[in-house]
């Protein structure tokens, strides 16, 4: 089967989820027997095309915008023209696959002109994103990804929450959403103990402070703001022994001035972007991971922190609930509230027993039911579903 993926972020562009996603899930396919080919835009100095695991990554330019919704429009045509010379020369092409609305219009366009059914990986919505849609802005995008969703033959999503999220946000039928999860690669995450853990633990900390982090965006919808919230009855509980680490790019003035206002600001770290390097090392250091996310299609980040055996503390928002087991690979609180989410910190921090047995239950958890090869063998299902569909009709 021969595979047109496109998709806006993959590495070394990473903005989100959906890079990892991407460039995790096909090289799985390829193992299959399947012929990937991979569109996304040229990014720094990664070479225009390169094969990666067997992956066939073209690396498309696109012209600059006066903002994001003009770039987005210029990738779109870049992708539309781009993938037409693809398919003309690499094909016939079976399926097309779009990773989100940002490609949308690229992959409809290929889809109709080439008659190659279209599948579409929704990752998130903006009606879930926003809670509901209010500005005009938002009804674009909202319009962006109905579009995509009614023009898909089939959708994927990461999660039942997902599922049911779309079909009420989307208006997609019920059946045309099948969901697949998120997997990770346990091995990227084996570390090499390669560098001195105590003075690299210095950087963050005291030695006599646990190490409690998050990482991620700094977007409202992650709840850094929650778990800064949540600090101060953790330290009072713990004595003050306790170091909170802010992982991320982005804008944190406002959560800097929260922690300050609150008189927590020596308690927190806040490191700005990390790389996956450095991250890994950092995670053979920490102590307990917490996502207190007011809205999580599924949560990538609870597994990397699986892989890399910290327990996690998360909101009971989204995907969350299906991707950590309360009490057994993780542990659930209220989303929104900071006394939950303390209470959560704290039933990590003062129990390292507890916290050993989380961590290997979780590990374990990843070879049940996030393994890429196992997620990539589903997703193969779906293709297979829709080709024959394809085959049986006149279009």
């Amino acid at each position: 089967m021969k595979i047109l993926v496109l998709s806006w972020e993959f590495p070394p562009r990473i903005v989100g989820g959906i890079a990892r996603h991407v460039a995790e899930l096909y090289p799985e396919l390829v193992k299959l027997g399947h012929e990937v080919h991979l569109m996304t835009p040229e990014f720094g100095h990664a070479p225009l095309y390169e094969v990666v695991e067997g992956v066939r990554v073209h690396r498309i330019p696109v012209a600059d915008g006066n903002d994001f919704f003009h770039w987005v429009v210029n990738l779109n045509e870049s992708m539309g023209l781009h993938g037409s010379k693809l398919l003309l020369e690499e094909g016939p092409f079976d399926l097309i696959h779009a990773h989100d609305w940002i490609v949308g219009d690229g992959a409809i366009a290929l889809k109709h002109h080439f008659k190659i059914p279209l599948i579409a990986t929704i990752h998130a919505t903006e009606s879930g994103r926003c809670n509901g849609i209010h500005t005009d802005t938002q009804h674009y995008i909202d319009g962006k990804e109905k579009q995509l969703a009614f023009s898909a033959w089939q959708i994927i999503v990461c999660s039942d929450y997902m599922r049911r999220e779309v079909e009420r946000a989307l208006d997609s039928p019920w059946d045309k959403i099948n969901v697949v999860y998120n997997g990770i690669r346990p091995e990227k995450k084996q570390h090499h103990q390669d560098f001195h853990t105590q003075d690299f633990r210095r950087q963050f900390a005291e030695d006599d402070e646990q190490i409690v982090y998050y990482v991620g965006r700094m977007t409202y919808e992650k709840g850094v703001s929650v778990l800064l919230s949540a600090a101060p009855k953790v330290l009072s509980e713990m004595g003050g022994y306790v170091k909170l680490v802010i992982i991320g790019g982005g804008n944190t003035d406002h959560l800097k001035k929260q922690a300050w206002d609150m008189g927590i600001w020596h308690k927190c770290y806040f490191t700005g972007f990390m790389s996956d390097k450095y991250l890994d090392r950092f995670q053979t250091i920490a102590d307990c991971a917490v996502f207190p996310s007011l809205y999580e299609p599924f949560g990538i980040v609870a597994l990397e922190s699986f892989a890399s055996r910290v327990p996690v503390v998360v909101s009971d928002t989204g995907g969350f609930p299906e991707v950590v087991q309360h009490n057994k690979t993780g542990v659930l609180t209220y989303t929104n509230n900071p006394d939950s989410l303390a209470w959560g910190i704290l039933e990590v921090l003062k129990n390292p027993g507890y916290r050993q047995w989380l961590s290997d239950n979780a590990y374990e958890d990843l070879e049940r039911r996030f393994n890429w090869s196992k997620l990539a063998k589903q997703t193969e299902d779906i293709y297979q579903r829709v080709v024959k569909g394809r085959s049986q009709v006149v279009w």
